[in-house]
């Protein structure tokens, strides 16, 4: 452990092992520790079942209804990964993608009055759809054509818009569409999760529904895909490609203290060796004293003996239910996946409610979720304080990843990713950087 690195990476979340992925195919010297003797950090799947009783400190074990043990894996973060998102192009990029296998999620929903509805995102669904009337199909069928054509770089395409200046919300008064319309775009197609996007520019908000409709173009019943076993796969993935390329990995290595000279990172102290290092990537729980609490996040694990209602018995699926039809300032997500995934046992089901914490009750704010979900079986509450540097690293070294958000898919902490790459490389991050060297060894050689 008494040497010197270019890259020490505390924790072994999907963040820091990305990076770590990373900074070894780019030919630097990774060092990546975790005080935990498993992969994943915040963002792992607790395996067998009676684990994860375990750590939510239930008294029993799991009744003899909930199978084997060993076929569960429960993820702890609840995320989807976008078709044509950021994740993917990653993990096609490095080709983690061999270590996983996908399946495509069946479905999307979002939440109007106390019902659940597809969510409409082609032409021809937004016409049979049940959430709009006749001539709002029509408007709405016009605003998606618009989105479609729409290039930045071509001023034909923008029928008076300037997607620089032009609001959000002029947009959808543009098309004349109706509240509930617009609840589903800015929330189920655009992916927000407040409505402080309605008074920012057009263009941000038009291409994350490009990415929606791409992603869904590719696989044609949802834009979202998730890993057979659960996401901890994912960070495995990565720390296996950092591997490849000479990482070294030690978990259960407990960190005793950050070493500083100067005002900037030297090196990690653990178990009274010093490893030394010329910059520090880690998650906010190994520098309490570099972050500060920016609100948390409650998400609650149900355990189901049966698909969600009227979701036409899909065996995985998403539903939103956006903030204005609660009430609420911030969503509130609905993220199912089962035993066609390898996470759960035959005929279970496992769906996880997540939402931004507003009140001092956060356990009452997901009641309309919850009540999607009966009969539950088993629910596992977990309320997370979600922390964010104060430190940006320019003099100290020390790049921290923020905690997991309540969206439900990857694309916020791609976004972390890229940020802190260029933060520590003083370059813009680009995919190309993460191509795998012809000649690298993939335990063959290449013929």
């Amino acid at each position: 452990m008494d040497e010197e690195y270019d890259v020490i990476v505390l924790g072994t979340g999907l963040t820091e092992c990305i990076l770590s992925g990373i900074m070894s195919v780019n030919g630097k010297k990774v060092l990546h520790m975790d005080r935990n003797p498993y992969y994943g950090g915040e963002s792992s799947s607790i395996t067998p079942l009676e684990e994860l009783y375990k750590r939510f400190g239930l008294p029993d074990s799991p009744p003899e209804s909930m199978g084997r043990g060993r076929d569960w894996n429960v993820d702890l973060i609840p995320k989807f990964l976008m078709a044509n998102g950021q994740l993917v192009k990653m993990l096609l990029y490095t080709e983690v993608t061999r270590y996983l296998d996908f399946k495509v999620v069946e479905g999307s929903f979002v939440y109007k009055g106390g019902k659940i509805y597809k969510v409409p995102s082609t032409e021809t669904e937004a016409l049979a759809s049940n959430l709009m009337g006749m001539f709002e199909k029509r408007r709405f069928r016009k605003f998606l054509v618009f989105v479609a054509n729409f290039d930045e770089n071509d001023p034909k395409t923008f029928e008076g818009v300037d997607p620089k200046l032009t609001t959000m919300r002029d947009v959808y008064k543009k098309f004349d569409l109706g509240q509930d319309v617009i609840d589903f775009t800015g929330h189920a197609l655009a992916l927000y999760r407040t409505d402080d996007y309605l008074d920012q520019p057009c263009l941000e908000t038009i291409n994350r529904i490009k990415l929606y409709s791409e992603s869904l173009a590719r696989y044609g019943k949802s834009p979202y895909l998730y890993p057979l076993y659960g996401l901890g796969e994912l960070p495995q993935g990565f720390a296996r490609l950092s591997a490849i390329y000479g990482g070294t990995y030690m978990l259960n290595k407990p960190v005793e203290e950050i070493v500083m000279e100067d005002g900037h990172v030297v090196g990690v102290k653990s178990e009274g060796e010093v490893a030394r290092c010329k910059q520090l990537i880690c998650d906010p729980s190994y520098i309490q004293d570099r972050v500060r609490k920016a609100g948390q996040v409650i998400r609650v694990i149900c355990i189901l003996s049966h698909p969600i209602k009227n979701t036409n018995d899909a065996n995985s699926c998403q539903i939103i239910i956006p903030q204005n039809q609660v009430n609420r300032k911030s969503d509130i997500y609905v993220c199912m996946i089962s035993y066609a995934h390898n996470v759960a046992a035959q005929g279970k089901y496992i769906a996880i409610v997540s939402t931004t914490v507003e009140t001092a009750e956060p356990e009452a704010e997901i009641e309309p979720a919850l009540e999607l979900l009966e009969p539950i079986d088993q629910k596992f509450v977990a309320i997370s304080d979600l922390y964010e540097p104060t430190d940006d690293g320019t003099e100290s070294q020390i790049f921290a990843s923020r905690a997991y958000d309540a969206t439900t898919h990857f694309e916020t902490t791609c976004n972390d990713i890229k940020d802190i790459y260029k933060r520590m490389t003083g370059s813009d991050f680009d995919f190309e950087n993460m191509k795998r060297k012809q000649n690298d060894v993939f335990g063959e050689e290449e013929q």
